[in-house]
C-alpha cells in the first residue's frame, strides 16, 4: 500500500510538472514568434537602409555588391558607406539598449539608464576636454570620417575617443563608489546619477567658454550623436565587447529575474546582490561608454528600447534581453536612416532623433512616478 501511495504521489507530480512546463512553452511560443520576426523586420530594414540615399541602389544591385559581383562607385557605396555606419547603428543600438535594461534591472528604476545616471555627459566632458585643452580639433573637409558632413574634423580621433571613454568609465566608477561605500538605495543612486550629469555639463560650458569658435562647434557637432563616425576597427571591438555582456547578463538572467522580486527575495534565492550589481553596473557602463566614445552622445535609446521590450516580451530577462537588442537596434538604424533621408544636403544627427522619440516617454515615467 505505501509502495502504491508512492507511485499516485510521483504519477501527480509529474501531471502537474507536464502541466507547468506546457503552460511556460504556450506562453513562450508566441514570443519566440514575435522575435522571429522582429529579426526579420530589421533584416529588410538594412536592405532599405542599403538601398536608400543620395546614391539609390535596386536590390539586385545590393545582391551582387554583397556576393562581390559588382565593382566600381557600387562597392564604394555599400562595403565604404553604408555597411560601416548600419553595423555601427546595430552594434550601438543594441549595446545602449542592453545598458539601459541592465541599469533598470540592477537598480530596480525605470528611469535608469547611460544617459540618466550621467554617463553620456561624462563622456562628452572627457570629448570636450581633449578638443579644447589638448588641441584635437580643427578644419578640413569633411567631419569625423562621415561621408554625409560638412565642416568639422578631429585632427587626432583616437585622442577624442580616449578621453570620452575615460570621462564616462570616471562617471561609472563615482557611482559604483557612492553606492558601495555609502550603501545607498537605487533611487539614491539615480539622483546622485542626476547631480553627477549636472556636473559634466556645467565642466562641458566651461570648457567652451575658453573655446575658440572652431572649438565649440566640434565640441557641439561631438555632442549630436553620429554613427558614421567610426571605422571597422572601432566597430569590431565594440561588437565583441557588447557580445561578451549579452552572455554575461544572459548567464545572469535567473539572478535578474530573482533581483525583480525586490532584495530580500533575491537573498533567499541565493542571489549575491551586491556583486552582481556592481559587476552588472560595471559592465553595462563599459558598453555604453564605448559607444558613447565611438558615436557621442544618443540620448534616451537606453531608456526607451527596454521599455518597449518590456511591453513585447514581458519581464522574464531570458526573453527580455534578445527582445532589447534588436528593439535597440532597429530604433537607432531607423533614426539613422531617417537622418539620411529627411536633410538632402547631409545628415540629421542620430541623437536629435533618439531624443525626440526618448524625451516624450521620460516625462510619461516621471509623470506616472508622481501619480503613484
Amino acid at each position: 500500500m505505501l509502495i502504491d501511495s508512492v507511485k499516485n504521489q510521483n504519477s501527480i507530480h509529474f501531471q502537474k510538472t507536464g502541466r507547468i512546463i506546457e503552460t511556460h512553452r504556450a506562453f513562450i511560443r508566441p514570443k519566440i514568434y514575435l522575435l522571429i520576426w522582429l529579426f526579420v523586420g530589421l533584416v529588410m530594414l538594412i536592405v532599405w537602409s542599403i538601398a536608400v540615399g543620395s546614391y539609390d541602389m535596386s536590390l539586385f544591385k545590393i545582391l551582387r555588391t554583397v556576393l562581390g559581383l559588382e565593382e566600381g562607385p557600387h562597392k564604394i557605396v555599400v562595403w565604404g558607406i553604408r555597411m560601416p555606419r548600419i553595423t555601427a547603428a546595430l552594434i550601438t543600438g543594441c549595446g545602449l539598449s542592453l545598458s539601459g535594461l541592465a541599469t533598470q534591472s540592477l537598480l530596480r528604476n525605470p528611469l535608469a539608464s547611460p544617459f540618466t545616471l550621467g554617463i553620456s555627459q561624462g563622456a562628452a566632458f572627457g570629448a570636450a576636454f581633449s578638443i579644447v585643452f589638448l588641441g584635437a580639433a580643427g578644419m578640413q573637409q569633411s567631419a569625423l570620417r562621415s561621408a554625409d558632413a560638412n565642416t568639422f574634423t578631429f585632427l587626432n580621433v583616437y585622442a577624442v575617443t580616449f578621453f570620452a571613454f575615460l570621462g564616462a568609465i570616471a562617471a561609472t566608477l563615482v557611482i559604483l563608489l557612492l553606492a558601495s561605500l555609502k550603501k545607498m538605495s537605487p533611487e539614491s543612486i539615480i539622483l546622485a546619477g542626476v547631480a553627477l550629469s549636472s556636473l559634466f555639463t556645467s565642466g562641458t560650458i566651461l570648457i567652451q567658454y575658453f573655446a575658440t569658435d572652431v572649438e565649440i562647434a566640434t565640441v557641439v557637432f561631438w555632442t549630436f550623436g553620429d554613427v558614421a563616425r567610426s571605422s571597422w576597427q572601432e566597430i569590431c571591438l565594440l561588437g565583441l565587447v557588447t557580445m561578451c555582456v549579452i552572455l554575461y547578463f544572459i548567464f545572469h538572467r535567473w539572478n535578474l529575474n530573482a533581483l525583480a522580486a525586490g532584495d530580500d527575495s533575491a537573498r533567499g534565492l541565493g542571489v549575491e546582490i551586491n556583486r552582481l550589481r556592481l559587476a552588472g553596473m560595471f559592465l553595462a557602463a563599459l558598453v555604453a561608454a564605448l559607444a558613447t566614445a565611438f558615436h557621442g552622445v544618443i540620448a534616451f535609446l537606453g531608456l526607451l528600447a527596454p521599455h518597449i521590450a518590456r511591453r513585447l516580451a514581458g519581464s522574464d530577462h531570458g526573453l527580455l534581453i534578445p527582445f532589447s537588442c534588436i528593439v535597440g537596434s532597429l530604433l537607432l538604424l531607423t533614426a539613422d536612416t531617417l537622418g539620411r533621408l529627411l536633410v538632402s544636403s547631409g545628415t540629421l544627427p542620430v541623437g536629435v532623433l533618439t531624443s525626440f522619440m526618448g524625451a516624450p516617454l521620460f516625462i510619461y515615467l516621471l509623470m506616472k512616478g508622481l501619480r503613484r
